[in-house]
């Protein structure tokens, strides 16, 4: 997937207009803990506590310059993806509908219904939401939102050209970055922004081992649909892959490795106590693999995305008492 330096520049520029640049920071426990310098981007710093707010602008940007005529949208989500859209929709005074799985986080569902969302819960996993989310789109003539789209990939790649434009600045941009998959807008951007910045930082996917769907068809070459398991990192909670995403990843991926729901709890722990922000399982899933592949880029430059932080609290207090 690429961009024109023309349409990664427009991006930055919506994006700018919403949110300042959220911050990437050095931790010297994290350091400690890894054996490498380590660069964490902290999209958890943004207004909706997740990088997926940036997409949601540059698609409701580019669909009102399209289809101006639009006044009703719909998508579906596990949280983050759905605030994104109640945020932009929001600015450009459009209503959202969002359905999530039945026992969606309860916080997230009450962020989503804040920004104005109508909110409608169907469905066992976040596959069977997007199936109603696009059985109610027919229905109703809505304008459905995908999970995955060029134009959020568009506006997601800017968090990751703060990044690179940041630590190259700081004496070079990291030998490694790693990038949660769920539907993988943030793998494809964090590859849009390599581009864009011309860094040669290699991009490991990050996949929950408990839904590794995406790992399974990164390796076969082909999609498969993988039952998504996981308590910790619903964000990564994806039982069927988007084949323009994992062509993405099979592109321009080093590697795609899977952690553990104790590995994730682990790296939310440490991200607690070594730097006092809290991180959502898959906010907290790019540290735990590098936690778990620590060995091999010891004394090397290491780049973490903490893509977001909206965990239940109960959930959190469960994961810090270990």
């Amino acid at each position: 997937m690429r961009f024109s330096s023309d349409e990664i520049a427009a991006a930055l520029a919506t994006v700018r207009a919403a949110l300042p640049p959220t911050p990437q920071y050095r931790w010297p426990l994290i350091e400690q803990a890894l054996g490498a310098e380590v660069w964490i981007k902290h999209e958890n710093h943004t207004p909706v506590g997740a990088f997926k707010v940036r997409g949601g602008l540059t698609y409701f940007e580019e669909l009102r310059r399209t289809q101006p005529e639009v006044r009703q949208v719909i998508s579906a989500t596990r949280g983050n993806h759905g605030q994104s859209v109640g945020f932009a929709a929001r600015r450009h005074g459009l209503q959202a509908t969002i359905v999530v799985p039945h026992g969606n986080s309860v916080e997230k569902n009450a962020a989503m219904r804040a920004l104005g969302v109508e909110l409608v819960e169907h469905g066992e996993d976040f596959q069977a939401a997007s199936d109603h989310a696009a059985a109610l789109a027919s229905e109703h003539g809505l304008h459905r939102i995908p999970s995955f789209h060029r134009e959020l990939v568009r506006g997601v790649a800017t968090a990751y050209v703060e990044f690179f434009e940041a630590t190259k600045a700081a004496d070079g941009a990291p030998d490694v970055l790693f990038v949660p998959i769920g539907l993988g807008s943030g793998f494809a951007g964090a590859a849009a922004a390599r581009a864009y910045c011309g860094v040669s930082t290699r991009l490991v996917g990050v996949v929950s081992a408990h839904a590794d769907a995406s790992l399974q068809s990164w390796r076969s070459g082909m999609l498969v649909e993988s039952p998504a398991n996981t308590r910790l990192a619903d964000g990564m909670a994806c039982r069927l892959p988007v084949a323009d995403a994992m062509a993405v990843v099979r592109a321009e991926a080093e590697d795609v490795v899977a952690i553990t729901d104790d590995e994730v709890a682990a790296a939310m722990r440490l991200l607690y106590t070594a730097t006092h922000n809290v991180a959502e399982g898959a906010g907290a899933a790019a540290l735990a693999a590098a936690m778990q592949q620590r060995r091999f880029w010891a004394g090397q430059r290491i780049g973490v995305a903490l893509t977001g932080g909206n965990v239940d609290a109960p959930l959190f207090a469960e994961v810090l008492a270990g």
